[in-house]
């Protein structure tokens, strides 16, 4: 299951859910307790400037990022 990043609309505390895919369940702020978290946009999930992770090469020598 991903993890989604969450921002409360009230109070600005970001928070971190597992959750499936597309679910539509609500959280709550676990520091003011408001109902209106927003979804964030998180830079993990849209991807890295380098392809292999960092490294130079893959561990099984056959990359199919590179």
């Amino acid at each position: 299951m991903p993890i989604f990043e969450y921002k409360c609309k009230k109070c600005g505390h970001k928070t971190e859910f597992l959750e499936k895919a597309g679910s539509s369940k609500k959280h709550a702020c676990e520091k003011c307790g408001s109902n209106e978290m927003q979804r964030l946009f998180s830079t993990f999930s849209a991807g890295s400037s380098s392809k292999s992770g960092g490294s130079d090469s893959c561990p099984t020598g056959t990359c199919p990022l590179s």
